[in-house]
């Protein structure tokens, strides 16, 4: 039986959730069938665990605060010939409980019992605190 895992990502330069959600909504961020995508230089080798249920956890300013599931994981050639990783995910972002995590390069692999829990269902619309106090409040505890 196949386990899941998750990654882990930062998301350099976004300042909140909303702002990744622009992102994406790029057309330039998308598959050609209109799904958010990531690219990223590594191909994870433990694939088989990501698409077995697996989601991208997205750090915002050294915190966790959204996830997206993985669909697929696509072949991409860049313009300089190169092969990369097209992590491809299901529209929207679902928040989490707001994790704080220090920054590092690329993308880790992030254990199903170490994964946030997602905000209660009436909480995924509020508007999402600044990652600033959602990293002091979990600090303390308090999220």
């Amino acid at each position: 039986m196949t386990k899941t895992v998750h990654l882990l990502k930062l998301s350099v330069g976004t300042d909140d959730v909303a702002d990744l959600a622009a992102w994406q909504a790029d057309r330039r961020a998308q598959t050609e069938d209109g799904l958010p995508r990531h690219i990223t230089r590594m191909w994870p080798k433990r694939a088989d665990e990501i698409l077995n249920g697996g989601s991208i956890y997205w750090v915002i300013k050294g915190v966790i605060l959204c996830r997206q599931p993985i669909l697929r994981l696509d072949e991409y050639i860049g313009g300089d010939g190169i092969r990369r990783c097209a992590i491809t995910c299901k529209p929207g972002l679902i928040r989490v409980a707001a994790t704080p995590k220090r920054a590092f390069q690329g993308w880790r692999y992030l254990p199903v019992t170490d994964a946030p829990a997602d905000l209660p269902a009436g909480r995924q619309h509020e508007e999402a605190l600044p990652p600033e106090l959602s990293k002091a409040l979990a600090a303390i505890g308090v999220r």
